[in-house]
């Protein structure tokens, strides 16, 4: 008989790599971005500037700041070919798919490996145009190109939106999108470094784990605390709709997380900057009470479970509130994680030993 490996169902508790990009402690709750707070990284800096501290391993100096916003406005416009094959996908295609074909569509012959830096900021810069494209076409409106003079994130909403957006609406879209570039070994994020650790080019490992990103377990929560809210509809009918939930054996969207037994540090910090659109935002404010009733019923039913509030249940809040269609909720999570993918990917080239965990054969020998 061959030797028998050690199990661990799903990867649990094995580490594949040692890295510097962040600490994700679930136990304690803590989220840390390459020694900082990400609660303190999303309540003060911008996307470019975390970004900046992903890639390049520390915050910008201005000029610093100055020179990626300066790329990454440079690189968002598509290539024609790219503009034309998002243009044909059907429109029941759902938009992680598109996305996923979008980004593959930008694989050449100048793709190789290593990646350099320069292709990982075209392509972050690219990813948000390719969402906002496909969008506008579903919409039977013509596309806008990409607008200069403003910011990344502001910009995406631009693009989707067709207006230039609130400050407000920036603001509480900017912190999520910091929140979510980067969470440790994560299922699309292992898919990304496995592709790497074979020098495959970065199209092919982003592409990969855009794949990974599109299943349910892993990328489709936000839209079902939605769905949830809208369910319940008014405040008064709160208590009585997540009572009833319960009972049935149902599960509270947005309550509990897979990796923080304790309160998601993601979730601390998008509450403090979503709630700068809590006093004229009705939607808000209605998510805002379901989530204290909800603590208390989960506290009632599930005594010791420390089931607390997850950062997809702000998601959902501050991407309704700033007016962001249910379908785009998970391709909005892609646009932020490629920094986190592609940072990744940099560091499993800087050592790459290609990845090929092992398995325990549990069949017949042949006699």
């Amino acid at each position: 008989m061959t030797k028998q490996h050690p199990l661990a169902i799903g990867l649990d508790g094995i580490a594949v790599a040692e890295t510097d990009l962040s600490l994700v402690d679930g136990i304690n709750g803590l989220l840390v971005y390459r020694g900082h707070w990400a609660r303190d990284l999303a309540i003060h800096h911008t996307f470019e500037e975390v970004a900046h501290l992903l890639w390049f391993g520390h915050l910008p100096s201005e000029q610093e700041l100055t020179n990626l916003k300066d790329k990454l406005k440079a690189n968002r416009e598509l290539p024609e070919h790219v503009k034309g094959i998002l243009k044909l996908i059907p429109a029941d295609v759902d938009m992680m798919s598109v996305l996923r074909t979008g980004v593959s569509a930008l694989g050449s012959s100048s793709h190789g490996f290593p990646p350099s830096i320069d292709e990982v900021i075209s392509l972050a810069a690219k990813m948000p145009t390719i969402v906002a494209y496909r969008f506008a076409c579903l919409e039977g409106r013509e596309p806008l190109a990409p607008n200069p003079e403003l910011d990344h994130t502001a910009n995406y909403l631009y693009m989707l939106k067709g207006e230039k957006p609130k400050a407000a609406h920036v603001r509480a879209l900017d912190a999520y999108l910091i929140l979510t570039q980067e969470h440790g070994m994560n299922a699309s994020t292992f898919s990304g470094r496995v592709v790497s650790s074979t020098e495959s080019d970065l199209i092919s490992s982003i592409t990969a784990a855009i794949g990974t990103l599109k299943g349910p377990l892993h990328g489709g929560a936000p839209s079902e605390v939605t769905e949830m809210i809208e369910a319940i509809g008014t405040k008064e009918n709160a208590e009585p709709w997540l009572r009833n939930k319960l009972e049935s054996g149902g599960r509270l969207m947005g309550f509990g997380h897979r990796v923080y037994k304790t309160v998601d540090p993601r979730a601390t910090a998008l509450r403090v900057v979503a709630s700068e659109l809590s006093s004229n935002d009705p939607w808000f404010d209605l998510a805002t009470h379901v989530e204290k009733v909800g603590l208390q019923l989960l506290e009632e039913y599930k005594p010791g479970r420390k089931l607390n509030t997850n950062v997809e249940f702000f998601a959902a809040a501050v991407m309704r509130a700033v007016g962001l269609d249910d379908n785009l909720f998970t391709p909005t999570f892609a646009v932020s994680r490629v920094v986190g993918w592609s940072a990744h990917i940099l560091e499993q080239a800087g050592k790459n030993r290609i990845i090929r965990p092992q398995s325990n054969y549990i069949g017949t020998m042949p006699e």
